[in-house]
């Protein structure tokens, strides 16, 4: 497409123009027309072209072929207006940054120097810049600019490293062309050799610093598509550190020099063009300036990119899975060229022997740090040499160098059924995972080079696989690293400060190369669809067969992957003071080493989801279900004590301790009427306190107690009063009313019609509420709500401010109701997973009365935003509910209600 500017300008203002009868100012509203029209017309041939399916390359350098004819027609006026035009021997326009690349997307900056020979006023020479510059904001057009001699550029290149990169990619537009040569000699023989060894550094160091910004993995949900790892700015950070190394002004001089093979700049190439492509549409669709995947534009870009649903995949999901596949190969390209251009300071570095090239077995030697192959042909003569690679930089503590890595990924094809059955191969990848040091380390190097997923193909079901939600912030292969990496920290102790429990029971594992295999092996499942766990567990004889484990071993890698997810449900969506319950899950273990790794396994797979998912609810909900389980397998016996006998001892002894404050008879009463659960699942001395606050009802109609557990990071709030309609419903209205984050509740009825209700709060952030203010508000509010002095319900729409942002579009699953009538002998367990919305605890609490049901136990859960609450319940008469039909209404109410909740 070429671009003609002229035929957008009246006839009579060309002619005026061309005879010099009137000024750029006097011609600038129809120039303005003119312009307004050439850029409308031809960025809807562009984008129709792009529509069409035009390459990423091609539409990037048409918007830019674009914008030079529009820029050097402009300049072009404006300098014959000022003078005729003789400035043109004194000024250069020069484009800049992408725009000197020759890469805009439909709504990048444009960057513009305006160099001057210094041999007139800097003033004059802005008053060209403002007067074109004006012209271009006036457009809305993002520009950026600067006005520069060229010795100007050689001071500011050598402060600022971000000059620099601008000046590479400088680029003519308009004006003296030899003023610009100059430049360019200038930038190629005193910019690009001043200092290029700290250039590279630095460019090192913010390419760090983008990491730790925008995300240190290439697998982020909602990637940087510009600024994230696998993005267009690792391409362009190992162009310019190779343009300061090797000097050339176009990349297949790389392949002259001998720096790149021709694969490799293909690979780059087609790398920038896909980014483009996906870069462009992404522009297109904001309608702005835009580098985020978020998940809306995912969906969309899935569509334009034309992929489609089948079966339980999205098409999402597999847009996604193959853009991650592409960003590990630029991170792959742009590390490997720039480790090509690192300069090393050997004089930081003076270790004993660094130097030297140590041999370390197996044809591989370390030298300067990094584990080198002089012969690559050891390889391929025996390719058990590609498992040692691994076995052996972890051992010495050292990196691949970058011509291992290359080599590594060239023999991929030598990784067969062959080469996964070798005993050999086998006992040196479980002495990587018996290894004291640094096995996540070497499991994500085996996983970048996709020597992992060859070694162990079943582990190609997750690679890259995307779990399309905001609570995994990783694909899911990246997940599955973290994780063992937080079961490594827990094995060593060096998660000892944050997770000493953890730790304790990890120093009892016998072998952790089981427990690193159950974690590795967990999600396994995941690429097949629905039921991951058993699916992965299905799948665990043969990868075991194959690495030759032991029959015990199997077993028990198997149970792990086929229970992965049971202790995180038991521990958070059930009644833990249920003693059948936890022996139930005690027998389902078999062995207390079997609950170790569980528990450790479970630990490591929550932790690894994201930072904001483990607490310290959690961790103590854990901790709980693994002592109960576990005194029960080393008690051996299975059968529970009368719990009547037991009943008799505990009220015995709590009467003795309140004997002199209350009536014998008095405690005795109130200790008969209160619910078996409550006295079988506390000490003597909480349960004292509880029967205080219940006698205590007799001279006050309700009263309340708040004890803030600050390691454990919520507060305890109980509530004593006499029973009423709704009253639990009433509880959590207040509490959303307040923005109180409930995290558990056990609501305990007395058969003498008092209630005790004790909840587990903390704020929406997970800190513990003090300030007594709040707390007296709170206390106010829950009188006001219990004696009917205010509406609850107005209450709770009074924090639900409408807010005047947009929320941030997220992926939407439908809300789930499950029943269970068999997990709880004496209630109907129902389970809720839902998007979490202000007051929505209260509206579920509030369903359930108005359908007739009584509370005994509630469990909230909030993974970001979605919900699990459980709640166990029983109907007026205090029975489970068996019917189907009222099963029915119960679930399509509680949908229906979540549903319609604004």
């Amino acid at each position: 497409m070429q671009f003609f500017i002229d035929p957008y300008f009246p006839d009579d203002i060309r002619a005026v123009g061309d005879a010099g009868m009137a000024g750029f100012e006097e011609k600038r509203p129809l120039y303005f027309s003119g312009c307004k029209n050439f850029l409308g017309n031809y960025r809807e041939e562009i984008k129709k072209l792009h529509e069409a399916g035009a390459s990423g390359n091609e539409v990037t350098h048409l918007i830019c072929d674009m914008m030079d004819e529009l820029n050097n027609k402009l300049f072009q006026s404006i300098l014959y207006d000022v003078d005729g035009g003789s400035m043109m021997e004194h000024i250069t326009l020069v484009a800049v940054g992408g725009y000197g690349r020759g890469e805009l997307n439909p709504n990048s900056d444009i960057d513009i120097m305006f160099l001057h020979d210094g041999s007139m006023p800097v003033a004059r020479v802005e008053d060209v810049a403002q007067k074109l510059l004006y012209f271009l904001w006036d457009m809305r057009l993002d520009v950026g600019y600067s006005v520069r001699r060229i010795a100007d550029c050689v001071e500011m290149a050598a402060a600022d490293s971000t000059v620099k990169t601008a000046l590479i990619d400088a680029r003519y537009l308009s004006g003296n062309r030899q003023l610009f040569d100059s430049l360019s000699k200038v930038i190629f023989t005193q910019i690009l050799t001043k200092s290029s060894d700290k250039f590279i550094k630095e460019k090192m160091a913010d390419m760090k610093a983008r990491r730790e910004k925008y995300g240190s993995t290439v697998y982020l949900l909602e990637p940087n598509l510009k600024e994230g790892e696998g993005g267009l700015r690792d391409l362009q950070t190992a162009m310019w550190a190779a343009r300061v190394k090797y000097k050339f002004t176009n990349p297949k001089e790389l392949i002259i020099k001998g720096i790149l093979a021709e694969e490799e700049l293909d690979t780059y190439y087609a790398a920038l063009d896909y980014l483009w492509r996906i870069r462009n549409e992404l522009h297109y669709f904001n309608g702005r300036k835009n580098d985020q995947l978020t998940f809306d534009a995912q969906v969309h870009l899935a569509r334009f990119m034309g992929y489609r649903d089948h079966g339980r995949v999205l098409a999402v999901e597999d847009f996604m899975r193959d853009y991650y596949r592409h960003a590990n190969r630029v991170e792959h390209f742009a590390s490997s060229l720039v480790s090509r251009c690192i300069w090393r300071d050997e004089g930081a570095l003076k270790i004993l022997g660094y130097f030297v090239r140590r041999p370390v077995g197996d044809g591989c030697f370390v030298l300067k740090g990094e584990l080198i192959i002089p012969d690559e042909t050891v390889v391929e003569k025996n390719p058990v040499v590609l498992m040692r690679i691994f076995e052996l930089a972890q051992k010495h503590g050292v990196a691949l160098n970058v011509r291992v890595k290359a080599l590594v990924r060239k023999n991929l094809h030598l990784v067969n059924d062959k080469f996964r059955r070798n005993r050999d191969v086998n006992q040196s990848f479980l002495a990587i995972l018996r290894s004291p040091k640094d096995v996540a380390g070497t499991l994500r190097s085996m996983h970048h080079l996709e020597f992992l997923n060859h070694y162990i193909p079943e582990l190609e079901h997750i690679y890259c696989k995307v779990q399309h939600d905001i609570y995994h912030i990783y694909t899911v292969d990246i997940h599955t690293l973290f994780a063992v990496e937080e079961a490594e920290k827990m094995l060593t102790g060096q998660s000892k400060e944050v997770l000493p429990f953890p730790c304790e029971v990890a120093s009892q594992i016998g072998k952790r190369e089981l427990l690193l295999l159950a974690v590795l092996f967990h999600d396994i499942g995941k690429g097949e669809g629905g039921g991951h766990a058993e699916k992965g567990a299905a799948m665990i004889p043969t990868i075991a067969r194959r690495m030759g484990l032991s029959r015990e071993g199997t077993e028990r890698l198997e149970f792990l992957v086929r229970h992965h997810l049971l202790f995180a449900h038991i521990s958070q969506r059930r009644d833990l003071h249920d003693e059948r319950m936890v022996v139930q899950f005690a027998l389902q273990m078999e062995t207390s080493e079997n609950l170790k790794m569980l528990y450790l396994l479970t630990i490591a797979d929550v932790r690894a989801v994201g930072s904001d998912v483990w607490t310290n609810w959690k961790a103590l909900l854990f901790q709980e279900l693994y002592e109960k389980a576990f005194n029960v397998l080393e008690r051996g016996n299975f059968h529970l004590e009368a719990s009547s006998e037991r009943v008799k001892g505990v009220i015995k002894k709590v009467t003795e301790q309140l004997q002199d404050d209350f009536p014998v008879a008095a405690v005795r009463e109130e200790l008969k009427s209160m619910p078996v659960r409550l006295l079988l699942s506390n000490d003597v001395a909480l349960i004292s306190g509880h029967a205080r606050l219940l006698l205590g009802l007799e001279t006050n109609s309700l009263l309340m107690k708040i004890v803030h557990q600050q390691e454990s990071g919520y507060s305890e709030f109980t509530i004593c009063t006499h029973d009423m309609p709704g009253l639990f419903s009433r509880i959590t209205g207040v509490m959303a009313a307040n923005g109180v984050n409930i995290l558990g509740a056990q609501i305990n009825t007395s058969r003498n019609g008092k209630v005790l209700d004790i909840l587990q709060v903390n704020s929406p952030q997970g800190l513990v509420i003090t300030d007594a203010q709040r707390w007296q508000k709170v206390q106010d509010d829950m009188r006001r709500a219990l004696h009917g002095e205010v509406s609850v319900a107005e209450l709770v729409e009074s924090r639900q401010r409408p807010s005047l942002l947009t929320a941030r579009p997220i992926p939407r699953f439908p809300t789930r109701v499950e029943i269970d009538n068999e997990v709880s002998e004496d209630y109907t367990v129902i389970d809720i997973y839902t998007h979490d919305k202000v007051g929505l605890l209260y509206l579920i609490t509030s369903t359930l009365t108005h359908l007739g049901l009584y509370i005994g136990v509630s469990k909230i859960s909030t993974k970001v935003d979605q919900v699990a609450d459980v709640f166990y319940v029983r109907d007026i008469f205090g029975q489970k509910i068996v019917f189907d039909e009222k099963l029915e209404e119960i679930t399509s109410r509680l949908i229906r209600a979540i549903d319609e909740w604004i």
